[in-house]
């Protein structure tokens, strides 16, 4: 293999892997590319609003707004890949289309109202493993402990701790169950292209598949890293709340939980940039190992038709001035 060159940019360029294809969201355009059922690659422009609103550019607010808006987008490439890749075989479109649901018409229809509830309900079912579950089971088992024991201050900072890692543990035991399903490895296989891609963009190299096969499927900025940060500075501020809103009653705590998300999520969003922006301080490349480490489950070594689409993707969205997209 030969050397890897290192990093002559580093790029605002960032992406999502969908099915059967790549995602790129660039500083003007956002892009899809997708393998259709007979084998060519699809390319289709994802519309995205060009107004941003005044809270969007304020620091600890915009990172709430941003993931939100990229949640709807990202949910919205995924539906439409789906149908994408699908395409190819016209006798099979047309049975598809003989036994479409009211409810898929329905959506169709109101494809815009489809995709926030999508996107709500995704939000939800987040919540509710991986932030109200924790916190309920916690409280569960602290009624079995002494009025005493469970009225000491340390005590309040134990069960944070003890919620946290129950936290991360659904997080991880969420990511093997899902990189045993096949479907969700072959996304996995296209998220790894998405990072090769990038890396050989940030290069420099011509976006070969040659060129792109050589580069590491780990990168510093992805939205993994984003994930694993929301999780661990959720035990930070849970923890500091317990000791200035104790309570030992279970809807308090999990309506505390709900109402600190945005806190917790605008915190996150300032310190990923700042991890990426001095990737290349000692303390700022340590933050970065666990998001790393934890790539090993949301990626897998891409083939040759996989790294084809990605180039596809990127190449759409790669902008005519070299200086637009830099970080």
């Amino acid at each position: 293999m030969s050397e890897i060159k290192p990093a002559l940019k580093k790029t605002t360029i960032g992406g999502q892997a969908l099915i059967e294809g790549v995602m790129m969201v660039g500083p003007h355009r956002t892009s899809m590319a997708v393998r259709k059922g007979d084998g060519s690659i699809y390319i289709e422009e994802v519309p995205r609003s060009e107004r941003s609103t005044y809270f969007e550019k304020i620091p600890f607010v915009r990172g709430c707004i941003r993931f939100y808006k990229m949640l709807v987008t990202g949910t919205g490439a995924l539906m439409r890949s789906a149908d994408i890749s699908e395409e190819g075989k016209p006798e099979e479109e047309e049975k598809a289309e003989a036994k479409k649901s009211g409810l898929e018409s329905f959506a169709e229809k109101h494809y815009n109202l489809m995709l926030s509830l999508s996107a709500i309900l995704g939000i939800i079912i987040s919540i509710g493993i991986f932030i109200i579950l924790p916190r309920i089971l916690v409280d569960i088992g602290a009624r079995f402990l002494s009025d005493e024991t469970r009225a000491a201050n340390w005590m309040a900072l134990v069960l944070n701790i003890i919620e946290g890692v129950l936290r991360l543990l659904f997080f991880f035991l969420y990511l093997i169950l899902a990189s045993k399903l096949e479907d969700i490895d072959r996304v996995w296989r296209y998220h790894g292209a998405e990072h090769k891609t990038i890396a050989c963009y940030e290069a420099g190299e011509p976006l070969t598949v040659d060129n792109v096969r050589k580069y590491p499927r780990f990168h510093p900025r992805c939205g993994t890293a984003f994930m694993f940060i929301v999780l661990a500075i959720s035990i930070l501020i849970y923890t500091i709340l317990g000791f200035f809103i104790p309570d030992d009653k279970i809807w308090v705590n999990v309506l505390v939980r709900v109402v600190a998300i945005p806190i917790i999520c605008g915190v996150s969003f300032e310190l990923l940039r700042f991890i990426g922006r001095h990737d290349k301080n000692p303390f700022c490349r340590f933050l970065a190992k666990p998001g790393m480490w934890l790539q090993n489950f949301t990626t897998s070594e891409p083939d040759g038709p996989i790294i084809e689409v990605a180039i596809s993707a990127m190449q759409a969205v790669i902008p005519e001035n070299a200086e637009d997209d830099v970080w």
